[in-house]
């Protein structure tokens, strides 16, 4: 339950390229739902490894990791749906796939110490 973290870091700039990913769909193309979409999912990452600096218990920190983990999840699945929609192109989906996968997997093994600690 660290305040800087490589989780938390690498979450906040892949916000920010999701942020910008949002404007430029919607300024070029018109398109408000699918880019919600992603808005959402690829923002709460890191909102909620935040949660999860603060939290109160391993079993709280366990859990909003563990939603953060599927929030990458979800997020490769809008960024598949809007290249495969022409929405972004192949160089937009392989870089911000590449940044959602490195997340997932950080995540994925803070997950794995946690619940191999708690047995």
């Amino acid at each position: 339950m660290q305040k800087d973290n490589p989780a938390s870091d690498k979450s906040f700039e892949f916000a920010k390229k999701i942020v910008l990913l949002y404007k430029d769909i919607i300024s070029k193309q018109k398109e408000y739902v699918l880019s919600k979409q992603i808005l959402k999912s690829g923002t709460s990452i890191g909102a909620k490894i935040s949660e999860a600096n603060g939290a109160i218990s391993e079993a709280d920190f366990s859990s909003k990791i563990s939603i953060a983990y599927k929030e990458c999840l979800e997020t490769k699945y809008w960024l598949r749906l809007l290249f495969e929609t022409s929405y972004i192109t192949e160089f937009q989906y392989q870089k911000l796939f590449q940044n959602t996968d490195e997340l997932a997997k950080i995540l994925f093994s803070i997950l794995k110490k946690t619940r191999i600690n708690k047995k």
